[in-house]
């Protein structure tokens, strides 16, 4: 088993909860989904196919991904240099640009970023698909079937849930047996296989230091909202965090990580003005039980500095 560093790991939850913050996807949902594909190993590299870091991606959907969202984040050059062909594949002339963006992969605040967007967009079609919010699970459907796989499994788990998976699906159960197939050979049910899918993305979270995610009934909520974000970015606020004389250098991102579990909640248009967000900024002064032991937890430590 592979042990990630704690600097590594600290600068992984940075970027995740900065991605989490400036596209509103559940934090919970970005680092479980890391940690299953990954183990939050930024320079991951499957040995069957070309997806590489934090969320494999493989190269034609990374391509996709930073064509449709990379101006949003700093990175129009590599936008602008992605062509599509008439066959609907993605490439880039020249040979130097191509790799620099392939690379960008195993950038941890890059890949974050992409992993986010490329998940709200998800979302915004599936729900569009069921008539109802997505759930963490739906989304991890996505990136494990792909969107149009996904919308076949969970628009007839809707009205067919003990249906097989395996007849649905024969090429992914090919390569997943142990996804499709139970004890003994038994093909499972897609609700079996969804709530195994929703059980791993959870404890994927959790193992990522996380609280899991909130796979919840869509109609008791349905995708969690995102109440892991940075403080230093509410409002959209991008700013820098002056640290002490006796910082070390990891202690940023330490901070960034810790007020991302703050249970602090941002609106996605930094609206201070509706009575949304002034309800949003009014909760960061009445800390939940979890948010209140955390913060005690924090200064007792700090008194032994």
């Amino acid at each position: 088993m592979s042990v990630v560093p704690v600097e590594s790991r600290s600068y992984v939850h940075s970027a995740i909860a900065k991605a989490s913050a400036r596209t509103g996807v559940d934090f919970n949902y970005l680092l479980g989904q890391a940690q299953v594909e990954s183990g939050l190993q930024a320079n991951a590299r499957a040995g069957t196919s070309s997806a590489t870091g934090l969320y494999q991606f493989v190269e034609q959907s990374w391509l996709g991904v930073v064509k449709a969202h990379g101006a949003e984040h700093g990175m129009a050059w590599a936008a602008d240099s992605i062509r599509q062909g008439s066959n609907g594949r993605y490439y880039v002339a020249d040979a130097g640009t191509r790799r620099a963006i392939l690379n960008l992969r195993s950038d941890p605040q890059a890949s974050s970023l992409m992993a986010a967007e490329h998940a709200a967009d998800n979302k915004a079609a599936l729900e569009t698909a069921l008539g109802r919010s997505a759930t963490g699970t739906d989304l991890y459907m996505a990136h494990f079937l792909g969107l149009g796989g996904a919308r076949q499994f969970l628009t007839t788990m809707q009205s067919n849930p003990d249906r097989s998976a395996v007849a649905m699906f024969p090429a992914a159960a090919r390569a997943n047996r142990s996804i499709f197939y139970g004890a003994g050979g038994q093909p499972r049910s897609l609700a079996e296989i969804y709530d195994r899918m929703a059980t791993k993305l959870d404890r994927g979270a959790k193992a990522g230091g996380g609280e899991g995610v909130d796979m919840g009934d869509a109609l008791n909520g349905g995708f969690p909202v995102n109440r892991m974000q940075p403080a230093v970015l509410m409002n959209g606020f991008d700013g820098d965090v002056i640290m002490g004389n006796e910082a070390q250098g990891g202690d940023a991102a330490w901070l960034t990580t810790t007020l991302a579990n703050l249970n602090v909640v941002r609106s996605r248009s930094g609206d201070a003005t509706t009575p949304q967000m002034q309800m949003q900024m009014a909760s960061l002064y009445r800390p939940t039980p979890e948010s209140a032991r955390l913060a005690y937890s924090i200064l007792a430590g700090l008194g032994n500095a």
